[in-house]
């Protein structure tokens, strides 16, 4: 059949391309034109007939606008606003003050192979407020980084550790896990992060730690005296703001304010997208009233200060919401030409479907992660399938989507091409493979984890 081939064409250059570092975004859109055209040639209606344009060739991109516009009114936004909020939230101080509160239990560790789990499972917990995994690293080598030298931790050791903070943390303000939840028919976020992914993440978040204390400390007995060096400080490109400790509560309000809404007012259809717009203007106003005896700063100054929130929600458009509408015309493309039908009919045919689509949708998920170093691209062009083809194999979408989800984050850390593994060791003037040798083999233990967790609750 022609659309069997045209699409396993468009899918093999898809993949291609984004393993060798094309831009994703471009890459799918890219994908789902040809396919959304490949099915107008063909004759397959790519809108249902009372929203179509009236002409087939116009269609193709009044698909695009559709999913534009169901990604602002639904997830897209939410995503916006957190990102907005995050930048913010780094311009005042307040996420460099949360680092520094979390950091200073640290420093009474005196030995380093008991401090290594403590730092990945905190590096884990800023992830909820850094949502850029190279963001945090940056921050993390310049201010966490002293310390652990202090309890005479290698820097390779140190470097290891803090490439693999930001992976599979059950955080209701995960962009991820708003796409998921979306996906997947959840109203409210938290009950698919509290009931599905927090039972998963949490024991492997615990084995990744002990994983890392084992092989941290078994690579450094190989690597001897070679396991000690300097790094390069000209690299950590970030400055001290002067904000008090209390602004520590900032960052993290949101998520207490998500989880006491969740807990306390049940009925109550109060968003992240309000709670978010609450946390902001409520910082901002304790950044007037702090700075406003400062003859130093002007009304001027901190509007310009506040704008930071608006370009925040700019690079959360260009980062994530443009590469999920990206993937959705994929998928509408490939729906457009009968292939998911085509998928979930053989399917239902085969028995043990469940084991088989969870290893596929995670294999592909590891291989293209790895080679791409970009886990994102693979989970927002996956997702939107999962639900469809589960649903006619008769397969709970979650048990498919959630092992999906965490391997796209575990394997981003052994990618040599990944922007935290880079960034970590250009400061540690060291070649990404070897900071790979000692990421790998905890998040493989986290993978499997993942794995074995997954299949106990939903086989």
């Amino acid at each position: 059949m022609p659309e069997i081939v045209i699409a396993l064409v468009v899918l093999v250059a898809t993949g291609w391309a984004i393993a060798r570092n094309y831009d994703a975004k471009v890459v799918l859109f890219t994908a789902g034109i040809i396919l959304l055209y490949a099915a107008v040639l063909l004759g397959h209606p790519v809108l249902a007939a009372k929203a179509s344009t009236g002409l087939s060739w116009c269609d193709p991109f009044k698909v695009v606008k559709d999913l534009f516009v169901k990604q602002y009114s639904n997830a897209g936004l939410i995503i916006l606003t957190l990102f907005g909020f995050a930048a913010y939230m780094s311009n005042i101080g307040a996420n460099q003050k949360v680092i520094e509160l979390l950091s200073k239990p640290l420093a009474r560790i005196r030995s380093p192979y008991v401090l290594v789990p403590f730092v990945y499972w905190i590096g884990t917990l800023l992830s909820i407020i850094i949502p850029s995994a190279s963001s945090l690293a940056v921050i993390l080598m310049a201010t966490l980084y002293p310390v652990l030298r202090a309890a005479r931790m290698s820097p390779l050791t140190a470097a290891g550790v803090i490439a693999t903070t930001a992976t599979i943390v059950p955080t209701p303000l995960g962009g991820d896990n708003v796409v998921a939840a979306r996906v997947l028919g959840f109203d409210n976020v938290v009950d698919y992060v509290f009931i599905h992914h927090a039972p998963i993440s949490i024991p492997a978040l615990v084995v990744i730690g002990i994983a890392h204390y084992f092989w941290q400390k078994r690579m450094d007995l190989k690597a001897g005296a070679a396991a000690e060096f300097e790094i390069d400080r000209s690299k950590l490109s970030t400055q001290a703001l002067e904000a008090p400790l209390w602004y520590a509560v900032f960052p993290v309000l949101p998520l207490i304010l998500t989880i006491f809404f969740w807990a306390a007012f049940e009925k109550a259809k109060v968003g992240l997208v309000e709670i978010a717009v609450f946390s902001f203007a409520l910082a901002f106003i304790c950044e007037i009233a702090r700075k406003s005896r400062d003859p130093r700063t002007t009304a001027k100054k901190l509007m310009s200060e506040a704008n930071l929130f608006f370009k925040g929600m700019g690079e959360g458009f260009s980062k994530v919401v443009i590469l999920i509408v990206a993937a959705s015309t994929m998928v509408a493309g490939l729906a457009a030409l009968g292939i998911i039908d085509r998928i979930s009919s053989a399917i239902s045919n085969v028995e043990n479907a469940e084991s088989g689509l969870i290893f596929a949708f995670s294999g592909i998920t590891a291989l293209i992660t790895f080679i791409s170093g970009s886990g994102n691209a693979v989970f927002y062009s996956f997702i939107e399938l999962i639900p469809q083809i589960a649903e006619r194999a008769g397969i709970d979408p979650i048990m498919v989507a959630l092992p999906m989800q965490c391997t796209s984050h575990l394997f981003r850390a052994i990618s040599p091409v990944a922007a935290v593994v880079i960034i970590v060791s250009a400061v540690i003037r060291e070649n990404p493979l070897n900071v790979v040798k000692r990421t790998a083999v905890p998040m493989i233990a986290g993978e499997i984890a993942v794995m074995v967790a997954a299949w106990i609750r939903y086989m």
